[in-house]
């Protein structure tokens, strides 16, 4: 669940890649029923992953592995970003569909990308900052004095700084450090960092399981700026505009796997287990435990989506001068296609 986005790089990949497609996905051809077709008549179908695979993807695992993409007519290929993002291929129509979060979503409209999140994959935010119990840090206001690791993102710096200014601290004080894909535990108890931005649902869980204690702060309980969606599946606008039925009978499908994670945790654990048989099963069991109850939390159903939510982040963006305009966010999402399982 780690943040291989870093926002400039994607901004910058994305644009390059939408050039590259004669300004939008919309002017290319529509492939053949030959080419979209596998030999059993099912519609081919390509989902790209944010990152490895994790229980922030089970719902599109349990899809395949019970067989409700095939009773929709999708063959669904789960794919591993390699040298493009998620969003890079999404918006540019090499996957139909993908892993992506808020964040990409406003930076890749920004950019003229015509990305379009269809559905939340979990209600509020579960990430936060982490940090080894000796650390003592409890508050933002904690982080004065002490190492803040991270992807070296200027987005990332600036959230951390605003955290302490709100909590009355002095984000100056505060030293931030890149460590890339290094390892939460390791750099933490190395010296290397004093803490970090983790997730409740996986970060967390793995320092536990190895009987390391953490001092957790959500963001969610820090701004409800920071409250954003996190991740949310995507499309192109091409897609939900001449392939409507696709979109629907994907998201149906996926729906369906997400409710069924819900509903049955250790059984959901299993089916990303069995086509991901590389992750730590401990892990994985406990982490879809805490899941769970997190996908659809408080909304009235699985996957929806509130303007107010994304205007916050956008906003903050703007203020920011990490977008140069504020963006459309009613062009930036839709819950037309949820619900579809009745």
């Amino acid at each position: 669940m780690k943040r291989k986005n870093i926002f400039t790089a994607i901004c910058l990949m994305i644009i390059f890649a939408f050039a590259a497609t004669s300004c939008g996905v919309q002017n290319n051809p529509s492939p053949s029923s030959d080419e979209t077709s596998s030999e059993d008549g099912n519609h081919k179908v390509t989902f790209v992953l944010d990152w490895v695979p994790n229980t922030n993807h089970t719902g599109i695992y349990v899809a395949k592995v019970k067989g409700y993409f095939t009773e929709e007519g999708l063959d669904v290929d789960i794919i591993q970003p390699g040298e493009s993002s998620a969003d890079q291929l999404v918006a540019s129509n090499t996957a139909q569909f993908g892993i992506s979060y808020q964040e990409g979503v406003t930076f890749a409209r920004s950019s003229g990308a015509p990305l379009v999140s269809l559905a939340a994959v979990i209600q509020h935010n579960t990430s936060g900052f982490g940090s080894l119990k000796d650390k003592q840090i409890l508050s933002p206001k904690d982080f004065e004095g002490k190492k803040y690791g991270g992807w070296g993102s200027e987005v990332e710096e600036a959230m951390v700084k605003q955290v302490v200014k709100d909590s009355g601290g002095n984000p100056d004080k505060v030293q931030i450090v890149t460590t890339g894909t290094a390892d939460f535990l390791q750099a933490s108890e190395t010296g290397q960092i004093d803490f970090a931005w983790i997730f409740e649902g996986w970060d967390f869980i793995n320092v536990a399981n190895k009987g390391v204690e953490l001092n957790y702060i959500p963001l969610r309980e820090l701004s409800d700026v920071f409250d954003y969606y996190t991740p949310v599946i995507v499309t192109n606008e091409d897609n939900i505009n001449n392939n409507p039925e696709l979109v629907k009978k994907f998201m149906k499908a996926a729906e369906k796997g997400y409710k069924f994670a819900m509903e049955n945790p250790d059984e959901a654990a299993e089916c990303l287990l069995q086509l991901a048989p590389e992750l730590d099963r401990e892990l994985v069991i406990k982490s879809q435990r805490f899941l769970a109850s997190k996908y659809q939390d408080d909304a009235p159903y699985w996957g929806m989506q509130k303007k107010e939510v994304w205007e916050r982040y956008m906003n903050w963006l703007y203020e920011n001068k990490f977008i140069n305009a504020p963006i459309d966010v009613e062009k930036a999402f839709t819950n037309d296609f949820l619900q579809n399982d009745k």
